[in-house]
């Protein structure tokens, strides 16, 4: 998120952030958000216990109180309700740390090493209802190499995830522009 917010400081970036919503009070994107002068708010999700689409509610009379036009999601590790889906559907995007559709869900890195997999990375595409299974906007390699563990692919892939998801913002940006 704060490559991203580092990214829209430039005049030709053609998002603008203007709200960071966490489900985890006390999360350091909410610190990120402070330190750039961008509206942030958390609704922490457990009070509302398995009742997920009362929470996205919730999150989604936040959203239209700021006006939001597009969801990036960076950090949020709850899969979302059909509900709250169809409510974003074509504006909402997330990053994966793997080259999708390789991979979808957990434990990404050890996977691709078990599989024997030469190469990783991280995908960024639209949301839909089913996990990690929207169309590709973006993605970026990175080779596994011979003495790789879960722990320094996945620093590696981070680095990559760091660097795509601001490009792939403004691509996924541009696109919802191009509809309206």
């Amino acid at each position: 998120m704060k490559a991203i917010l580092e990214a829209s400081s430039s005049p030709d970036y053609p998002a603008a952030p203007v709200f960071v919503l966490s489900n985890r009070p006390g999360a350091k994107g909410l610190e990120h958000a402070d330190a750039f002068g961008i509206a942030s708010n958390a609704i922490d999700h457990k009070p509302y216990g398995n009742d997920r689409e009362a929470f996205e509610r919730a999150m989604q009379e936040r959203l239209e109180h700021h006006r939001i036009e597009m969801i990036v999601l960076a950090g949020f590790m709850r899969i979302l309700t059909p509900w709250f889906v169809s409510q974003w559907e074509g504006r909402i995007i997330n990053i994966h740390p793997s080259l999708l559709p390789k991979y979808p869900g957990l434990n990404t890195h050890q996977r691709a090493i078990d599989a024997g997999d030469a190469e990783a990375g991280c995908s960024v595409h639209w949301v839909t209802e089913g996990v990690d299974q929207g169309g590709v906007i973006e993605q970026a390699r990175v080779s596994i190499l011979e003495d790789d563990t879960a722990e320094s692919l996945e620093a590696r892939v981070l680095a990559e995830e760091h660097a795509l998801y601001p490009k792939a913002v403004a691509i996924a940006a541009k696109q919802i522009l191009s509809r309206s």
